[in-house]
């Protein structure tokens, strides 16, 4: 269940950037398992907002594997900046926003267990003008790094897989060009901050355990295993929001069991 207050914070944005001529763009960011899917599912709901997630536009897989070959083999990984199809992103946002009362606007959706774009003829459909547009994503609002900032690895992934910065760099790159531009056409972002990196596996793990039908603690020690070693490509950009390179209008600290304790400006 989602807590009132968060949701109350969604609808505070919302209300703000509402105009008969405009339909605000809101933000929901946050870590992984942080529950931003899980809010913005709600407000749109409550809200009668049209929603979609940073994650519906991850570039197909054969367009990752091109990344891959051409610029770092890390790449084939969706999830950190440049992996995603920011263009169909925007025109997603601008359909929404011209919608009228008979519209039917096409969602774009991504198959994770394919690991590629769903297809078109599946994608969901949002009938209607929406009240507002809400995207969760976990990097919405980052900043880029200061170059000397990415010399050193920040885990056994960079080390070992990025060991001259390539992958970390042209990600940060992406960060500083498109995606910077993307989040400046936001009106607000709401950002879920989580009391530390450590808290991400934890919640990473009982979200996979959900998924499974298991209990947290039932979750196979070898599957937690391997989600540590995932979590490794968002855990440099995930403890720079944390230690606040993000641009976000609302910032709601959480605490170990996803409960807000301290929203403020």
């Amino acid at each position: 269940m989602v807590d009132a207050r968060l949701l109350d914070a969604v609808g505070s944005l919302v209300a703000a950037y509402a105009r008969p001529d405009h339909i605000p763009l809101i933000g929901i960011a946050g870590a992984q398992g942080s529950g931003k899917t899980t809010l913005a599912r709600a407000a749109s709901d409550r809200f009668g907002a049209a929603h979609l997630s940073l994650d519906d536009v991850y570039l197909t897989r054969a367009e990752r594997q091109t990344l891959a070959r051409q610029v770092h083999p890390l790449f084939a990984v969706r999830g950190p900046p440049g992996t995603h199809d920011l263009a169909l992103l925007e025109a997603t946002v601008a359909a929404l926003r011209a919608a009228g009362p008979d519209s039917r606007t096409p969602l774009p959706a991504f198959d994770k267990l394919a690991d590629d774009r769903a297809p078109e003829a599946s994608w969901p459909v949002f009938t209607g003008r929406p009240s507002a547009v809400l995207i969760d994503g976990w990097c919405l609002g980052a900043t880029p790094q200061a170059a000397a900032d990415l010399t050193l690895p920040v885990n056994a992934l960079e080390a070992e897989q990025d060991v001259q910065g390539r992958w970390r760099g042209a990600a940060n790159t992406a960060l500083a060009g498109p995606y910077a531009e993307a989040f400046a056409r936001f009106d607000a972002i709401l950002f879920l901050k989580a009391p530390s990196f450590d808290a991400v596996l934890d919640w990473r793990c009982e979200q996979e355990a959900g998924l499974m039908g298991l209990l947290p603690a039932e979750l196979p020690p070898s599957r937690r295993a391997e989600l540590a070693v995932f979590i490794q490509h968002f855990e440099r950009i995930t403890r720079h929001m944390l230690t606040g390179g993000v641009r976000a209008d609302v910032t709601v600290a959480l605490d170990k069991q996803r409960r807000p304790f301290s929203p403020c400006g």
